[in-house]
């Protein structure tokens, strides 16, 4: 280790009993301390306390408030923060637990999807560079310029350890979470799933966001921007966990994973007005109510007027029905319609835009299973398909079968 700091990161199922949180005392001490290390470590909240939280504020009121739901949401980190460290004391060694604000990490935007605007640690230095041993620091949380918490979205944690890390100038930062690595493909699903030992920036930006639960996109993203090493690995379980760095120097196609999402639903806007200032419209109104939509196809126009389909979170349907049936009729289009049943599954690798035959691989693969697709898109390191969410698991093992186990 060249540098004095390392930054560790612990997701909610690490931490969701006493028990567990006295293990992740005794992993970083184990890991870490035990070699003359200091720590930071980056928690989120325990087990599944912010679904609780959010359960609890919408009984309390129909009417939800960004700020208010964020004010509520960040004392769930705060809770293992402040446990993690008194079981890191219990151990022989100093601790203390710092929240957002009190770590410096500054956030900007909307209430409950923050974005980080700077890193400034000087407490949580001060105390490593002391008599501290631990920093505890809350993930998933920031500060605002009007002093308000303002929470980072889902998975926002992985993004606050990365930044942490960046800003504490760490040799890398380690990721522990209720799996061993990344893998080719859900090993719930596939049995015969890979650990990879390595994954580049950009493939695993692109199955992040495509649905793979192991690191938030968001985080990868950053890391690749400072250049900062990821390695996930086990809370629990011993042995060799997954590198995400810079890509190797290597020609020729190579499939990483086969990844998928069942949390999202279509909506389509029907019989949209073909004049220009109509989709903007339209996106720029999803925008302002925070819903971010993936995958827009707009058809062949029919007459002068044509549809508008996306793909949007399943938490966020309702919003955006709302969104798109009013805007319908603002423009008098012809309706409304979504689906809450589909799912999306793709293949991820870098260079597949340049090997022609992949497509009509992966089509003939799910044609062959009887599978039906009802929206593709593609980039330069990734092919999706929306199908329905019923029919995802026999997709995944498929492609898996094709495209990473030799079948083909």
């Amino acid at each position: 280790m060249s540098l004095p700091f390392v930054v560790l990161k612990f997701g909610g199922s690490s931490l969701a009993t006493v028990d567990r949180i006295r293990n992740v005392a005794g992993r970083v001490k184990n890991d870490y301390l035990d070699r003359g290390l200091k720590v930071a470590v980056v928690v989120s909240a325990m087990g599944k306390t912010t679904d609780g939280l959010i359960d609890l504020a919408q009984r309390t009121s129909n009417v939800l408030n960004g700020r208010e739901l964020d004010q509520l949401l960040v004392t769930g980190e705060q809770q293992s923060a402040a446990l993690l460290a008194m079981a890191i004391e219990e151990l022989g060694f100093r601790a203390k637990s710092f929240n957002g604000a009190q770590a410096g990490i500054s956030a900007t935007g909307y209430h409950m999807e923050g974005r980080i605007a700077d890193v400034n640690p000087e407490r949580v230095l001060s105390w490593l560079e002391g008599e501290g041993e631990v920093a505890v620091v809350t993930g998933f949380q920031g500060i605002n310029e009007a002093g308000d918490f303002v929470t980072l979205g889902r998975g926002g944690s992985d993004l606050s350890a990365v930044a942490l890390a960046v800003a504490l100038k760490s040799s890398f930062c380690h990721i522990y979470t209720d799996v061993d690595g990344v893998y080719t493909a859900d090993p719930k699903i596939v049995s015969t799933a890979r650990k990879l030992t390595n994954v580049s920036y950009e493939e695993c930006i692109e199955m992040a966001a495509l649905g793979a639960k192991v690191l938030q996109a968001r985080s990868v993203e950053f890391a690749s921007l400072y250049d900062m090493l990821i390695y996930v690995s086990s809370s629990i379980l011993e042995g060799e966990g997954t590198w995400v760095k810079e890509k190797t120097i290597k020609e020729g196609l190579a499939i990483k994973a086969v990844v998928h999402d069942k949390n999202i639903a279509k909506i389509a806007v029907l019989g949209v007005p073909d004049v220009p200032g109509i989709a903007a419209g339209l996106f720029s109104k999803l925008a302002d109510r925070g819903v971010g939509v993936e995958m827009i196809i707009q058809s062949v126009m029919r007459g002068d007027v044509n549809d508008i389909a996306f793909l949007v979170k399943e938490t966020l349907l309702g919003e955006a029905i709302e969104v798109c049936g009013d805007y319908a009729r603002e423009i008098d289009a012809q309706g409304v319609t979504y689906d809450a049943e589909v799912g999306r599954v793709s293949i991820v690798g870098v260079g597949l835009s340049l090997h022609p035959e992949i497509p009509a691989e992966m089509f003939s693969v799910l044609s062959g299973e009887g599978i039906n697709i009802d929206m593709i898109s593609s980039t330069s390191n990734s092919i999706t398909c929306v199908i329905s969410s019923s029919m995802i698991d026999r997709a995944v093992s498929a492609l898996h079968r094709h495209f990473l186990e030799g079948e083909k």
